[in-house]
This record gives C-alpha cells, structure tokens and sequence, in this order.
C-alpha cells in the first residue's frame, strides 16, 4: 500500500508518511519555533524542545546536550531580526514523528543556513528532540 507521496507504509500496519492533518500541526509548530527565533522569544524556544537531559542540538559554532544546556545557551542569544527560511520540508511518520528540514538566509550574509530537526508527539504537544545547524557558501545552499 502507498500513501498519496509515493512511500510506502511501514509494513502492513506501519504508520503512514505525510498525512495532511499531521503535517498542518507539525507546520504550525514549526512556525511558532520561527517565529521566536526572530522575535528573541526565549520562553517559546525553550518550550519548543523536549524537557530532556537527552535533548541534543549542534548550532554553527556551538552544541548544547539536555534541556539545561540549552536553555543556558539560549539565555545569551538575540533575536534574529531579518532571518528567512525558505525551501522548509516536513515528512511525517504515523502520527507522532516528524522531520523538518529547512535552509535560511539572512540580509547582507554571504551565506546560506541548514536546519534539520526531528520533532516528537509528547504529552504536552510537539517538541524538537534533535536538531542540527550549520552554514555553507552560497553557491552550496
């Protein structure tokens, strides 16, 4: 059996990959998490990633490994004013895992950003359980 993208199930009662209802929640969650990167919002952002000691994210030039960490790293962090994402993919595996991948650009920077994440159905709604930054030349991107 296929879903509508082409992939198959997981097995005969594997989970399916891209349904629409969950992209839409996972799309909506993600652009929260955008939306406080730009604006600074540090309470969204840490509420936006599992309350975990196994939380990991790798940013350009820095890595955090659990929530404390990152929320410490957070803490001395600006807004983002400026920062465009574009080219933004979101697969989802049955109703509680997803994978969003998008690139980033910001004004008068040379280069392009890649961000990667994987995001988890917990109790208290959707939270980034991993996520990988990095930044290539532009004619990389």
């Amino acid at each position: 059996m296929s879903t509508t993208n082409g992939f198959a199930e997981l097995g005969a009662t594997g989970p399916v990959v891209d349904d629409p209802a969950v992209r839409a929640e996972v799309a909506a969650a993600f652009a929260r998490y955008e939306a406080a990167l730009v604006a600074g919002d540090h309470a969204v952002l840490n509420e936006s990633f599992w309350a975990s000691p196994a939380t990991v994210r790798f940013g350009v030039a820095d890595r955090q490994r659990g929530i404390d960490e990152l929320r410490a790293w957070r803490a001395t962090q600006g807004p983002l004013g400026g920062r465009v994402t574009y080219g933004t993919e979101i697969t989802t595996f049955g109703t509680g895992t997803a994978v969003v991948t998008t690139l980033f650009r910001y004004p008068g920077r040379p280069v392009v950003g890649r961000q990667s994440q994987t995001w988890v159905r917990m109790p208290a709604g959707w939270r980034i359980v991993s996520a990988h930054v990095s930044e290539v030349g532009t004619e990389a991107g």
